[in-house]
This record gives C-alpha cells, structure tokens and sequence, in this order.
C-alpha cells in the first residue's frame, strides 16, 4: 500500500510540472538563435535560419534530462517573420513533446537612429507523459498522457547594435481537473534578454548579454552572463563564448559555467558547448554537452530596414 501510495504521490508532482508548458531551453539562445527565447526575433536577417539542437544533462547520472529541439525561422514579408520549434525532452520515466508556433511584426521607430519595436506572439502545445510499467508496487499503473497548451507575448527594442526584449511565457493559468489539493494554477514566466554588439574592427565583434528569468508561481528567478567574441574567416566567421549562470539569490555561488565555440562556414553551422556544474551534484556527473547544427539560407534583403540586422555577422 505504502508503495501505491508513492506512485500515487509521483503522477501528482509530474502533474503540477506537466502543464508548465515550458520549453527546455538551456542556454540555447547562445548558438546565433536568439529566437528560441523571444519569438520577436522571427523574421530579422535575410533569410531562413534552422537550428537542430541536442542537449545531454549530467552525463554519468542514470535517466538525466536529454532534449533534442529543432527551430526554424524566417521572414514571411517586408515586415513580418514567422517560426516553429518542435522538441522532445525526456528525464527518467518522464517525457515531454511539444511544438511552438510564433508570428512577429517589425516597426521602425526612427531611420535616422536605427531605432525599431517589434512584437511577438506565440502558441505552443504539449504533450506531457509518464511512463509507470517500471513501477515497483506489483500494481499495474496505467501511464499518463496530459495534453496543455498556452501563449506567450514578445516585446522586442532595438537601438542600432543594442537589442533587449521582454517576454510573458505562459499567459493563461493553469486549467485543474484533478489532484487540485496544494497544486499551483500560475504559470507565468517573465524573462529579459538583452544584449549589445561592439565592433572591435572590421573582422571582430564583442558581443556581452544577459538573461534574466523570473517565475511568478514561486517567485524563484535566475540569470544568465554571457560574452561572445566572433572573428570573421573566408565565407563565414568562427566564435568563443562563456556563460556563467546562478541563482539570484545565490549571487557569485554559479550553478554552472559553460565555454562554447562555433564555426558558420557558407550556408553551414556548427557550435559545442561543455557546462560544469559547480553544486553537489558535481562529483556525481561529468558535466552536461550541447551541439548544434544549422543552415542558414539568404533570400533578398527586405524593403525595410526594420528587419536588417545591426551587425556584422
């Protein structure tokens, strides 16, 4: 009985995350596709940009989270971007599939000082599933399948090589239907990324942001530092970078810090990244890995310089 009541217990926890409508990110955002945070970059550049991502988690820890995401975005008009990010994420006997549509509008606010507004909006659908035929009660426990869906809003500000923009993820609440004792109907996430692009010469660029992540349920939050030096090479560019990320209210106590390289070569792309975590669960994993790989394809630059890019690369 003790056993079937654990069970019982664990489908409840899984319920509560399952509705998150939460799309695994890490630090993806670092591999050139700002987009897989705020759908208000969809459409900005000259063409078509696709990213398939794969991130393993704690490697040497059984059953650690392992996500696989493929994003793709491009422009749609002179002043308008669209993408999708499909993702599967799996952690132990949980998993979780989904999709996010997103549309964006771009304004230019002032030619004279390359100053623009774009907004973006976004519907994303998941499927969120545990998988209970391991379970050790002797009980057969039928698995659970939960489908959620939900929006989120994108506010994005450029001012020549500065860029920051503001997201609401998740904007309805939580719909209850079961297990509702202690279960939280808030889901809303605001986050701010921001970033500037110094051009150090005609063949380099410096790029710091930051990451700021805010959960209204809890009021938990975390941040992400970031440094990116890009070099240019024949056809393309070759970049380093460095993100260090913490919780705020454990300041200059990192959770993780992650060197990253990539190349783009012609229409090809390729990144790596190799994060240490610094808490206890360091001795016990060697460490987490994220690829990318990416095809980026130019059409004809837009009519309106609301979705040019302000930056060499």
């Amino acid at each position: 009985m003790k056993n079937i009541v654990t069970v019982l217990l664990l489908l409840v926890v899984m319920r509560v995350s399952s509705q998150e409508v939460d799309l695994p990110q890490y630090i993806n955002h670092m591999a050139d596709n700002p987009f897989i945070i705020s759908p208000a970059y969809a459409g900005i550049g000259a063409g078509l940009q696709i990213r398939l991502n794969g991130v393993s988690q704690w490697l040497g820890v059984k059953d650690a989270p392992d996500t696989q995401s493929l994003t793709v975005e491009a422009r749609l008009a002179e002043r308008f971007g669209g993408g999708i990010t499909l993702f599967n994420d799996e952690n132990g006997f949980t998993s979780q599939k989904g999709a996010r549509l997103s549309l964006a509008s771009h304004l230019t606010l002032s030619d004279l000082y390359d100053s623009f507004l774009s907004l973006g909006l976004s519907y994303s659908f998941i499927q969120f599933g545990i998988d209970t035929e391991q379970n050790n009660t002797g009980q057969v426990v039928p698995n659970r399948v939960l489908n959620s869906s939900n929006f989120d809003i994108s506010l994005l500000y450029r001012f020549g090589r500065f860029a920051i923009s503001g997201n609401l993820v998740n904007l309805l609440d939580k719909k209850i239907d079961d297990f509702a004792t202690g279960e939280p109907t808030v889901l809303r996430r605001y986050s701010v990324y921001s970033n500037y692009n110094f051009r150090i010469n005609r063949n380099t660029e410096f790029e710091p942001s930051a990451f700021f992540e805010y959960f209204e349920s809890d009021g938990r939050s975390r941040t992400d530092l970031n440094v990116k030096l890009r070099r240019r090479i024949r056809d393309g560019y070759v970049w380093g970078g460095l993100s260090y990320t913490f919780l705020n209210d454990q300041f200059f106590q990192p959770n993780a810090l992650a060197p990253l390289f990539g190349i783009k070569k012609n229409k090809l792309y390729l990144s790596y990244g190799f994060s240490i975590t610094t808490n206890e669960i360091l001795g016990f994993n060697s460490g987490t890995h994220m690829i990318t790989l990416g095809f980026d394809y130019d059409q004809r630059p837009s009519l309106a310089r609301c979705t040019r890019k302000m930056m060499m690369f």
